[in-house]
């Protein structure tokens, strides 16, 4: 889908507007100062000309679906939604200085963090999992980094339920991390594509690129790519500091067939502490809720198109645009893994001559009739 430049970011009220982080395919997301308590939030926006029911339900989603995980460690966490003045629905939610979306390609990452990161990121697909969600945008790119250096899982605004098929259910994909099943159109999404994907992604983030992508230039088309992917024969990764029993792993989750993947992220996520415990690593942990979280979590209704929230029907007081610069690229657009920043704006305060002119008059006033009434109290 083509980059295209964000929209005007909207007012909000007790938020600051700072600068653009990224625009995708249907959102942009702005940086904002939030006034109380006072900290840096991402806001995810629909584009004020954006009026079709698919993308509003995508939007509505992905709100409902957050709230129903941000809780967990391992996921961007949404602190509130609602409907600008101008008619625009917005989702507010932690700011995430970083992202996984090109470091791998120009940093060799050490193979404990990845694998703690891929223990965390089953640890949260998992979650959705119970909470019969299936993300299906599983990708470096949509893995933040928060101001603690935690990864988490971000990104769900093509998220899906496991459990109720629709008719008129959007298949949309990221064909580079994509299983062949999706990518042969024969699913939207289940938990075994999501073992693939995020075997696909720790693949990548270990071996600098994704696994059916090409070096040589003109070898990475959509249609190259889907074939290689329908073949999936895996490749290992050429490095000596990869041990065959994270080959092993991987390779499993990325098996051609669905039944011989793990059957599920947790299954994943412990195959991978036990690669860890052969290191001599220390397991991550495992955090994933209790059957009666998943019992007791209201469903999400991916058919709702609906603007939801009132929107503000008139703006207390005037913006103003925050200044200080933010710092770090965390691109929430499910398409766009680039930062789009704004032009930097220096303010300089002037103070026109009238008012300093007419404010020496009426000091030098004022000193005149001081002058008199001491003259005339003399006399």
């Amino acid at each position: 889908m083509a980059a295209r430049l964000p929209s005007a970011p909207p007012i909000l009220p007790g938020l600051g507007y700072i600068r653009p982080l990224g625009s995708g395919g249907f959102a942009d997301v702005f940086l904002y100062e939030q006034d109380m308590p006072r900290r840096n939030v991402a806001v995810k926006v629909l584009p004020a000309d954006v009026r079709d029911a698919d993308m509003r339900r995508m939007f509505n989603a992905e709100a409902d679906v957050l709230a129903h995980l941000s809780a967990h460690p391992s996921i961007v966490t949404v602190y509130q939604a609602g409907i600008s003045a101008d008619g625009r629905p917005y989702i507010v939610m932690e700011f995430c200085p970083g992202s996984l979306s090109q470091r791998y390609r120009i940093e060799r990452l050490p193979v404990d963090d990845v694998i703690s990161i891929g223990v965390r990121m089953a640890n949260a697909l998992e979650s959705a999992h119970r909470a019969g969600l299936v993300h299906r945008d599983v990708k470096p790119s949509n893995i933040l980094v928060t101001t603690f250096g935690a990864p988490v899982l971000a990104d769900f605004g093509i998220s899906s339920s496991l459990t109720k098929e629709t008719a008129d259910e959007m298949l949309a994909m990221s064909i580079p991390w994509s299983a062949p099943e999706v990518v042969a159109e024969q699913t939207a999404g289940t938990i075994e594509s999501e073992v693939w994907s995020l075997g696909a992604t720790i693949y990548s983030l270990l071996a600098g690129h994704s696994p059916f992508e090409r070096r040589e230039r003109g070898q990475n088309t959509k249609e190259q790519l889907r074939r290689r992917i329908a073949r999936a024969t895996y490749t290992r990764i050429p490095r000596t500091d990869v041990p065959e029993s994270l080959q092993d792993v991987l390779a499993r989750s990325m098996n051609r067939d669905p039944r011989q993947r793990y059957s599920s992220a947790r299954e994943f996520a412990e195959a991978l502490r036990a690669v860890q415990t052969e290191l001599g690593i220390s397991p991550t942990p495992l955090e994933v809720p209790t059957e009666e979280w998943a019992g007791a979590s209201d469903s999400v209704d991916f058919s709702d198109a609906a603007l939801r929230g009132a929107p503000r029907s008139r703006i207390e007081r005037e913006e103003r645009r925050k200044t200080r610069p933010g710092v770090g690229v965390a691109s929430l657009a499910r398409d766009e893994d680039t930062e789009i920043s704004a032009p930097k704006q220096r303010r300089t305060r002037r103070v026109p001559w009238l008012w300093l002119g007419i404010g020496g008059a009426v000091v030098v006033a004022a000193g005149v009739a001081v002058a008199a009434a001491l003259a005339g109290g003399a006399f």
